[in-house]
Formats: structure tokens, C-alpha cells, sequence
């Protein structure tokens, strides 16, 4: 495995605020790798220290096995999109896609066919003689796309690209960027706050909180294993459901207890023994509740009442009063139940998730 990108033990601190701890993250060749989180969470902080816009304040950076700690961002052999388009008004579109490689002294024919290529893989061909003005929000953010495109490097940097666009454009670009990178098979590292982009281009996630990575692995991993309850809590929409209670010993078998209502366990594979008397946060998601008709044969049923319904067009959102919690499920878009209206369920306990809950690790 070759590694692309490599952070070492690194950490910023702003004065007495610390932003980045002591993190460290390799990054395969090739690999599309999106950093996830929360406002605050140090995402775009290490997007720019990677891009040299920052200084860390400990620890290296390192790009094809280069240290570029302190190198200048020209140096680094990277090409950065942020999210402002930050294309100049006065020129062309040609003329902006151009403009960092005539600096460069690049030859005008190199040029030319740089341009050509980038402008042929993004489909801007006919936008070449327009100037920014004239251009819609996505063909703007594809010019600052084909932008970084012309410089051939080896490692591209995204740093919220899509959050200014609208969710149509949103939706179309995303498929052109995931598109750009299987046709490159370059290095890509994007920064968002949207979990729908993470989990649609990343080819891994790091979930990012308080300038520490909390989870980093393949999206449906983090999606069914959760490595805590933040990460847990974080990813999904809507919200994957939690239960708090106990783990009890019913007949010899430990099950999860809330509200007086008992849920086995089988099925949940567990990554230690479960004990008695331990305090724990049960977590399942909004499609692994079964409702009514759904239910498998000999799966364990509970009685529950809707509250409300959300219809969502392919799907429904059910909102179910049970045990004393609020929960969502998620069902075809052609069921309806009434509020009020008294509904059979079972939970599909090997794709759950429980949570210590003093320290909100997965158990």
C-alpha cells in the first residue's frame, strides 16, 4: 500500500485554545477520504495545514513521502477547491482555468491542452469565453474544479465545494466529482459537513470532533458499527434511535431493559461479554425496525403507538411511542397509519448498537 498523504503527531493550537490533537492519518494513493464533522471540529483546520495555509504548531506533514511541513502551498503538489468559487470576474473562463499555469510560465501550447482537458472532463467546453457573471453557481464551481484540474498534481483538496449550491446542483455534482475521481485515480481529501456526500464519495470517512478523530473507516462500517455514541448519533438521517436502560438477567440470558419493557439481545455480536447490571444506551436504526406485515417469522414483538407520520415519497417516517421514548421507522412509502393507532414492531438486533453509558463506547 502506498501511502499519499501522511500526518504525523499533528496539533495546532490558536493561544490556549487547541484545535488539532496530536492527530495522526495516513492516506492511501488513490484514495477518496473525507474528513466529517461538526462546525468547530477541526476538519477545514487540517485541510488547511495540509495545504500549507497553516502552520502547525506540532508534528509533520508529509506528501509523497516529502516533508512539506514548512513548504510553501506551490510546493506541495497540490491543487485546492474551496467554497467560494474565488474565480476573477474581469476574466474569461478560459482565462481562469489558465491564469495559475501563465504564471508558472508553463509554454502556451501545454497550456492550451491542459485547458482543453480539463474543460472536456468537467463538460465547460461551450463556458471557454464566458466570464463568471454569466455562469450559473454549478458552472462556477466547476470552473474553480477545473481550476485545480489543470495543474496536475497529485493530491486534490475540497474544502466544502458544494455548500453554497442548491440541493439539485448539489446532488449533480457530487456524481461528477465521485465521476472525476475513478477517472483520475488521484488522491482526493474533502472536507463537509453533509453526511449524505460523505457516505456517497468516500472511499473512507474520518468523523471528526473537537480536533480528534473519532472513527475512520470504510462508510458502511461506520454506518452499522459505530465506534461510539457520538459517531453513532452523527451519521444517519434521521438519527439513529437510542433507548437508555440496563443490561438485566432474564432466565439466565442477559437482555436490555427500559421503561419496564424487555428486548433480547440475540443476534448483537458483541465485543465482550455482556454483564448484568451494566448501564447502557441501546442504538437501532430507523430501517432496522420492523413494523407489522415486515416482521420476520419468530422475531420478538413489541406493541407500540404512532404518534406522527412523516411521507417522504419512496418512504415514510413513522414517529412510534414505545417504553417510554420517541422513536422513528422508517417504511414503504405506500403504508400509512393513523396517529394513535396501535402498531406491532421487532428490532433486528445483529445490526443494533450498544453504548457503555458512562463511557459511550461501543460494547
Amino acid at each position: 500500500m502506498t501511502i499519499s498523504v501522511s500526518i504525523k503527531d499533528l496539533s495546532l493550537s490558536f493561544g490556549a485554545v487547541t484545535v488539532l490533537k496530536t492527530l495522526n492519518l495516513d492516506i492511501k494513493d488513490g484514495e477518496f477520504l473525507v474528513l466529517l464533522g461538526s462546525s468547530g471540529c477541526g476538519k477545514s483546520t487540517l485541510l488547511n495545514c495540509i495545504a500549507g495555509l497553516l502552520e502547525p504548531t506540532e508534528g509533520q506533514i508529509f506528501i509523497k513521502d516529502k516533508n512539506v511541513t514548512w513548504e510553501e502551498p506551490k510546493d506541495r503538489g497540490i491543487g485546492m477547491v474551496f467554497q467560494s468559487y474565488a474565480l476573477y470576474p474581469q476574466m474569461t473562463v478560459e482565462k481562469n482555468l489558465s491564469f495559475g499555469l501563465r504564471v508558472a510560465k508553463v509554454p502556451a501550447d501545454k497550456i492550451k491542452e491542459k485547458v482543453a482537458r480539463a474543460a472536456e472532463i468537467l463538460q465547460i467546453e461551450a463556458l471557454l469565453n464566458r466570464k463568471p457573471g454569466e455562469l450559473s453557481g454549478g458552472q462556477r464551481q466547476r470552473v474553480a474544479i477545473g481550476r485545480a484540474l489543470v495543474r496536475d498534481v497529485d493530491v486534490f483538496l475540497f474544502d466544502e465545494p458544494l455548500s453554497n449550491l442548491d440541493a439539485k446542483l448539489r446532488s449533480e455534482l457530487r456524481v461528477e466529482i465521485k465521476r472525476l475521481h475513478h477517472s483520475l485515480k488521484n488522491t482526493m481529501i474533502y472536507v463537509t459537513h453533509d453526511q449524505i456526500e460523505a457516505l456517497t464519495l468516500a472511499d473512507r470517512i474520518a468523523i471528526m470532533k473537537s480536533g480528534v478523530i473519532q472513527q475512520l473507516d470504510d462508510p458502511m462500517v461506520i454506518y452499522n458499527r459505530p465506534t461510539n455514541l457520538f459517531v453513532a448519533g452523527f451519521i444517519g438521517s434521521p438519527s439513529m434511535n437510542f433507548l437508555k436502560g440496563e443490561l438485566v438477567e432474564r432466565n439466565g440470558t442477559v437482555v436490555f431493559e427500559t421503561g419496564g419493557v424487555t428486548f433480547s439481545l440475540a443476534g448483537y455480536d458483541a465485543g465482550e461479554p455482556l454483564k448484568a447490571g451494566r448501564k447502557v444506551t441501546l442504538g437501532v436504526r430507523p430501517e432496522h425496525i420492523k413494523v407489522d406485515d415486515d416482521i420476520p417469522a419468530g422475531a420478538e414483538i413489541h406493541t407500540a403507538v404512532v404518534d406522527i407520520e412523516e411521507p417522504m415519497g419512496a418512504d415514510n417516517l413513522l414517529w412510534l411511542k414505545h417504553a417510554g421514548h420517541i422513536m422513528s421507522v422508517r417504511i414503504g412509502g405506500t403504508r400509512r397509519f393513523a396517529p394513535g393507532a396501535s402498531v406491532r414492531l421487532s428490532f433486528d438486533m445483529s445490526v443494533a448498537s450498544l453504548f457503555d453509558a458512562a463511557t459511550e463506547e461501543r460494547i
